[in-house]
This record gives structure tokens, C-alpha cells and sequence, in this order.
């Protein structure tokens, strides 16, 4: 590496002057009001903003998390809507007493059912009254109201209960135990223990006879009792999602059986003890042994019966993958699925379910016949790759949207059909379906209203950089914006739907709180102001967004930071977000919020920066999304070079100067650019990267990869381990040491394939006291005073 033989710190008016002097260099000083101690430092900085928006029931107050007192935690404070102005902090027994926002209303939503300490409370909407119902000193989960409103369902103990509200009555309608039917029972007993007791009551008449009475009064216990209850074993399987049918005639619940795959351990050697402490962490990638089943509990019948899912069509299919493997010998097999949530029509006549196949190739949405367990496919949506997209949910977890119109007669879902994730309507009576959105845009968070004649959703139909709310009507139609202002609208619309409070930020303002009326033309007015004065005074840039086109002729979208002409020094650095499915090209406030305060420093100095959504990342649709599946480091990685050969072209900037970093998968992605593309990035800086995918957890890799075992060629083209001798330019590797995201065991099993090599132009810096998010201020600005020293020293001449 190029030595920098001195830095020069200097404070003078709160300014502080960077001036880099490099070996060689022409003694340009450049300047900033930014240092990476600034920019690195508790964030609590930058002022109070706020987070967690909720509403009172009863729509008068905004409830949100803030913290200008700069606690150690936030506080809970509140905006009342008869004087907006005012912020006003919650005291301890208001927010005691404060409705929860979990909970179910009633059609009409006057009265709200909820649990709470172990007890069942009502809250009136209209009198602004909470009625404790029952207090049982247990938790009461889930309660819902039926359709006899009179009467609300709730779980306690792995049992489903019905609370009857006008006879003040409970009856339970479920009997699941833990265990298996013969606990409990005599056990068998061996040969010899056999003989051993017969010799003994042939020996003592006395214990003969007692033991005969015994057996005479048990046998005239069991001819004159009544006829036992039925019982439901779970044996060695876990309960979850108990739930009962509006008519109370069915319960569904899920049964997980988990077998446990080889876990890791990440050693902490800061432990508080004293002594190395090995932490739990996850298994590997081809770890995972859980089954799911739905289980049916029919009240008339008194029994249990699980649901058949072996006619899902396709459910033999085989994954086009098995092609490039054509000595291998695939059976076609019934693959795995997960049911996920059971949707009831409110009258309680139809059920409806979501399953996902377990290599999460397949989504089916089915009808069920409660009577039987038999399944009616009403929709199939098949992906080569993988399911997913705003709205889909997840194959284990649920959290997908879907619900029923008051019909009864229509569902509503989001699929990515159309390569786009929209809202659908279909019929479960005709099998009709309807797209009620449809373009080069996506949906998020579709909901009724409560009269139930529209929908109100966030979309990205302005583009793909910003959100914005909408009320659209029930049946589909023209989508009318209530949002206007530019940047990310996400709305918390108060329970009576008057109005909006407004969680909006911009690319260079962080978020605060607004209020406005649940109208398109309503103007929308500012509650908070929370920018401290230290972090208001600096000329935060708003980078430009730019797209540029990639090799496969793909517009890929970019930010663009852009130094002045004066302190230009042709040099530039490319960003590379993390978590894989994430977008950080957009026009609000990032998550990376300390990289885009790096930016601007790295921009001040005099370097072009660029940080491109690349192939993989969120905002763009299916075949976005998709497109590193089977290879990581392949378009993902490509999309980078492309972006360096833009800034060449258009921006003059020289070749030989080109660096890269990024975490998490941006580190991963930094590694692949400095083993395969050594031409195009002199200088990497790879945080918390993934070098192995074969050693990343099971949910996020056997997606995109399939599984190492099924699939080895995805595994060996994507991972940097297999491709460090092509290293030539310097490297920097930085990790948390008790990551138990992206284990450490990663970084040193890279770091010994680089000792081997007998590279030479790499270094590690180890964090003992971070996981995979650093939280502390002094291992932040270590670890990018690194990254900077790396592009000054390797970059600038």
C-alpha cells in the first residue's frame, strides 16, 4: 500500500480540516466539516426522532416513542389532536392503562376484545370504558369475537375457551394434552420383573388379595363411569396457531415437530465472567428437519384429523436446476409443504388456507373442507427460484396478506404473477380471480377500510424511489393518492380513518412525525422538529438518482454522490448495500444512515461515490429479485463493474482508482470484486461478509441457492473462499467476533486460504464485543477510519 506519511487534525469553529499528505502526492489540502469520529458517533447526535406511531382507540391521540431528554431508552410521548403543538410525555400510569393495540373489534368497531395480565377486557369506544370480563391468572391469548357476537373466542393453556358475554359462562371446546395417550398408564414390564412379582404374590396371600380388590375396584369404576372425553395427544409435537371458526364448530391449529440439526457455537472471550462463554447460534445452510401439519379439531365429531395436501398439483414437480446435474438420479417425490394461517369467512361457512412448498418453489392457496380435510388448489403461483415479494409472506412464518371481503364469497391475496407483487380478489365459489392493481409497480400493507367499501395501501406506482398512501375502491378502480409529499409516506391511519399521522422522511432529513386529514387535497402539518443544531448546520447533499445501463441491457438504478469540481480528485468508491433483498436507491431517509453521513464526507474529500440497487435488491419486482438466483456474484457483482465503467465514461474518473466496500452481503459482494474483478477495484473494504455460503443459515441461502448437498455448482460459483488466489489490490476484512449472524469462523477460515496463497496485501481488524451490528460508537469509528486510511493510502496518488 501507498503510505500516507501524516495526517493533520485541526478543530477550529467546530470545522475540522482533514489534510491527507500521500507519498508522491502534489500537496492538494482537501477539506471537511465532516470526520469520521463525527459521523461514527452515538447517534444521538444527530437530535430525537420519532419511532413506534400508534393511535388511542378512541383517535384523539398520537402515541409515539421519542427521547429528547437523550436518555438512555426512549420515552413514551403523545400529540393530542385538540392541541397539536404541544408534545407532551406519558406518564407511568396513563401508559399503564393505555389499550393495547393488539386486540379484535366487533363489526362495527364501537368495542374492542383484548387480554391482558391474565385477564379478558372489553373497551367501549364510544364511553371510553374498559370491563375486566374474566380474570383467570393465566394468559389469555388471541381472543376474538365470533360471529354471535355475544360470544368471544380466546386460547389459554393450549385449549380453545368460548367466553358467553350475556350468560357470563365458560366452555371449553377443545382437549389437547401434552404427552401421549399411555402416559399415565402401567408400564410394561420385563420378563424377569415379570416372574419376580408373580413369585410374590403367590408367596404373600395378603398382598394377592389387595392387589385383586384393587383390580375390582377399578373394573366396576370403568363399567359405571361415564364415557371419558376425547382426548388430543400432542406427543412429541408443538402447538401454535389455535384458532376457532367464527360458528364455533371447527378449531385449526398448527403441529410442528422440530428435529434439531448440528448448531454452531460462536466463542465470546469478553464475557463478563472471565471466561471464553461459547454462545448459541444457528445451523448451517441444508439444517432443517421441521414438519409442519394442520390439524383440524371437529367439535361435532369430537375428533382431530390433519389436512391432505398429497393432490396439490404439482407437488411431484422437480426443479429445473436438476438439469445440470444429468448423472444424478431425481425421483419424483411429494415434496414437504408448510400451511401457514387458516382464513375463515366471517360467517364462518368457508375456510381458506396458504401452504407453501418447503423448497419455497410453490405457493398454494386452497379451500378446505372442514369436514373431511380435503383441499381445493384455488391458486398456484410457481417460481423457478423462489416465492416471495411484498405481501407473500415467508415459508415458516406466515405474515402474508390475505383476508376476505363481508361477502363471504371473496378472498383477497398478493402475488407476483404478473412480476410485480399486486392485490388480488378471488371468488372461492367460481374460482374467478381479479387483479385489482396491476403496473410496473408494487403494493404494500392493503387494508379494509372499516365500512369495508375501499382499500387503503402504500404503493410505489409514483416510482419505484418513493412510497405513497391511497384509497382505492373495494372491487378495484381508480387509485386516489392522499400522500403528496416527495420522499417515503408511512401512514398510521387513526382507528376512526379522520386521519393520518405521517411517518415522512426525505434522502437528506430524517424522519418526523405529521398529521393530515384522511383527504387527498388536506394539507399536512409538521408535530415534530427533532434535528439537533450540530447536525442541522451541515449541508446535508440529496444524491442524485441516476440509472445506467448494464451489460444485459438492464437499467440499473444508482445514488450519485458528486464532489465539486474543485476538490475532484477522480477517485470513487462504490457502496454496496447489505441484507440482499434491500433497496437503498430512493428519495427517504436510509437505513445506513452513518454511510450516507460517509458519503458526504468521503464527497467533501473530493471522491465520486455510488451505491446501486443492484440485481437482488428490493423495489423492482420478481425478476429483480431473482436475478442472483443460483449466483451470487454474478449479476449482483457484474451491476457493480457496470456502474464503475458509468463513472469512467461519464463522471472522468480514472480506473486505477476505483474502490468498494460494504456489510453483510455488501462485504461479501466487496470480496467477490477484489477476487474476480482485480482490473476494475484497487482497494476493498469487506465488513461482516459472508465467504462461505455453505456456512450461512438455512432460511436466506436455500433460496437463492437451493441446498449444498442438491445443488454444489450454486455453492462453489458464489462463494469468495473459492476465489481468493485472484486477490491483487488491498484488502481490508473487519468482523464482530461474537457475530452470530455471519460467524466468525467465516473470516478466519478466509484468512488462513489467504495465508496459503501468501497473499500479502490484506489485513483484519477484529471486533471483540460486536455482533453482526456493531452498537458501539468506538468500534464504528475504528473500523471506518480504517476504510478510509484504505482509500486514501490506495487510491490517491
Amino acid at each position: 500500500m501507498k503510505k500516507i506519511l501524516a495526517y493533520s487534525f485541526k478543530f477550529k469553529f467546530h470545522v475540522l480540516f482533514l489534510t491527507l499528505l500521500s507519498f508522491g502526492y502534489t500537496g492538494v489540502s482537501q477539506t471537511s466539516e465532516l470526520s469520521v469520529e463525527k459521523v461514527m458517533q452515538d447517534p444521538n447526535w444527530m437530535g430525537n426522532f420519532p419511532s413506534n406511531i400508534k393511535w388511542s382507540a378512541d383517535s384523539e391521540t398520537i402515541y409515539f416513542d421519542y427521547n429528547p431528554e437523550q436518555n438512555v431508552a426512549d420515552s413514551l410521548y403523545k400529540i393530542e389532536l385538540r392541541n397539536p403543538s404541544k408534545i407532551k410525555k406519558v406518564d407511568l400510569k396513563e401508559e399503564q392503562n393505555l389499550i393495547p393495540r393488539y386486540g379484535d373489534f366487533n363489526k362495527d368497531r364501537t368495542k374492542k376484545i383484548f387480554g391482558e395480565n391474565g385477564s379478558l377486557k372489553l373497551y367501549n369506544i364510544k364511553t371510553g370504558k374498559t370491563t375486566e370480563l374474566l380474570d383467570l391468572s393465566k394468559a389469555i391469548e388471541s381472543p376474538k369475537f365470533l360471529a354471535n357476537e355475544d360470544k368471544v373466542s380466546f386460547t389459554l393453556d393450549k385449549n380453545a375457551f368460548v367466553y358467553n358475554r350475556k350468560e357470563g359462562s365458560i366452555k371449553q371446546l377443545t382437549n389437547i394434552k401434552t404427552g401421549t395417550a399411555k402416559d399415565g398408564k402401567e408400564k410394561e414390564v420385563s420378563e424377569k420383573n415379570a416372574w419376580i412379582r408373580d413369585e410374590n404374590l403367590e408367596l404373600l396371600q395378603v398382598v394377592n388379595q389387595r392387589k385383586t380388590n384393587k383390580e375390582n375396584k377399578e373394573a366396576y369404576r370403568e363399567a359405571t363411569a361415564k364415557k371419558e372425553q376425547f382426548s388430543f395427544y400432542l406427543e412429541d409435537k408443538n402447538l401454535s396457531n389455535l384458532q376457532v371458526s367464527p360458528d364455533a364448530k371447527f378449531a385449526t391449529f398448527k403441529l410442528i415437530t422440530r428435529e434439531r440439526g448440528e448448531n454452531t457455537a460462536v466463542p465470546n472471550y469478553v464475557d463478563e465472567s472471565g471466561y471464553t462463554v461459547n454462545l448459541p447460534a444457528r445451523s448451517k445452510v441444508g439444517e432443517n428437519n421441521t414438519k409442519v401439519e394442520l390439524a383440524i379439531y371437529n367439535f361435532e365429531k369430537d375428533t382431530v384429523y390433519t389436512l391432505n395436501t398429497s393432490e396439490l398439483p404439482g407437488i411431484t414437480d422437480l426443479p429445473d436446476y436438476v438439469k445440470d446435474y444429468p448423472d444424478k438420479d431425481w425421483e419424483e417425490t411429494e415434496r414437504e409443504v408448510v400451511p401457514t394461517t387458516v382464513y375463515f369467512s366471517e360467517n364462518g361457512e368457508h375456510a381458506v388456507v396458504n401452504i407453501r412448498s418447503k423448497d419455497n418453489k410453490d405457493r398454494w392457496i386452497a379451500k378446505i373442507n372442514l369436514e373431511t380435510g380435503a383441499l381445493n388448489t384455488l391458486d398456484r403461483q410457481r417460481d423457478e427460484a423462489w416465492i416471495a415479494g411484498p405481501g407473500i409472506g415467508y415459508t415458516f412464518y406466515g405474515g402474508e396478506e390475505m383476508g376476505w371481503l363481508p361477502d363471504n364469497k371473496h378472498i383477497y391475496f398478493q402475488s407476483e404473477e404478473t412480476g410485480y407483487s399486486h392485490l388480488y380478489l378471488l371468488d372461492v365459489t367460481t374460482g374467478n380471480k381479479k387483479a385489482l392493481t396491476q403496473g410496473d409497480f408494487e403494493v404494500f400493507d392493503p387494508e379494509l377500510s372499516n365500512n369495508k367499501k375501499h382499500w387503503f395501501l402504500t404503493t410505489s406506482e409514483v416510482g419505484p424511489g418513493e412510497r405513497h398512501f391511497y384509497k382505492m375502491p373495494v372491487m378495484g378502480g381508480k387509485m386516489e393518492k392522499l400522500t403528496k409529499m416527495e420522499g417515503n409516506n408511512d401512514v398510521y391511519l387513526s382507528p376512526d380513518e379522520k386521519h393520518m399521522a405521517i411517518l415522512y422522511s426525505y434522502s437528506n432529513k430524517p424522519w418526523e412525525l405529521y398529521l393530515k386529514k384522511t383527504k387527498a387535497n388536506a394539507e399536512a402539518k409538521q408535530l415534530t422538529e427533532g434535528q439537533s443544531e450540530a447536525f442541522s448546520s451541515y449541508p446535508w447533499r440529496t444524491p442524485e438518482l441516476i440509472e445506467f445501463k448494464a451489460r444485459d441491457g438492464a437499467m440499473v438504478p444508482a445514488r450519485l454522490y458528486i464532489p465539486e469540481a474543485d476538490v475532484k480528485n477522480n477517485a470513487a468508491v462504490v457502496f454496496v448495500h447489505g441484507a440482499g433483498y434491500l433497496q437503498n436507491t430512493h428519495k427517504w431517509w436510509s437505513s445506513y444512515f452513518r454511510e450516507y453521513m460517509f458519503h458526504n464526507l468521503l464527497t467533501d474529500l473530493g471522491y465520486t461515490v455510488i451505491d446501486i440497487d443492484y440485481r437482488g435488491s428490493a423495489g423492482y419486482g420478481r425478476d429483480w429479485r431473482t436475478g442472483i438466483y443460483r449466483h451470487m456474484g454474478g449479476k449482483d457483482l457484474s451491476d457493480q463493474v457496470d456502474g464503475v465503467e458509468y463513472l469512467v465514461k461519464n463522471h472522468g474518473i480514472n480506473p486505477e482508482k476505483v474502490g468498494i466496500y460494504g456489510g453483510s452481503y455488501g462485504g461479501f459482494i466487496t470480496l467477490m470484486g477484489m477476487f474476480t474483478e482485480p482490473e476494475t477495484f484497487k482497494a476493498g473494504a469487506a465488513l461482516r461478509s459472508v465467504t462461505d455460503w455453505a456456512h450461512y443459515n438455512h432460511g436466506y441461502t436455500s433460496n437463492i441457492l437451493n441446498e449444498p448437498a442438491a445443488d454444489p455448482i450454486a455453492y462453489k460459483r458464489s462463494s469468495p473462499i473459492y476465489f481468493a488466489e485472484g486477490l491483487e489490490g488491498d484488502l481490508l476484512i473487519a468482523h464482530g467476533m461474537v457475530d452470530v449472524n455471519v460467524h466468525f469462523q467465516d473470516v478466519v477460515r478466509l484468512s488462513q486460504r489467504l495465508i496459503e496463497l501468501g497473499k500479502e496485501n490484506w489485513e483484519m481488524a477484529v471486533y471483540p464485543v460486536e455482533d453482526h451490528g456493531f452498537v458501539e460508537p468506538s468500534s464504528w469509528t475504528d473500523e471506518y477510519r480504517r476504510i478510509l486510511k484504505l482509500f486514501n493510502e490506495s487510491l490517491l496518488e
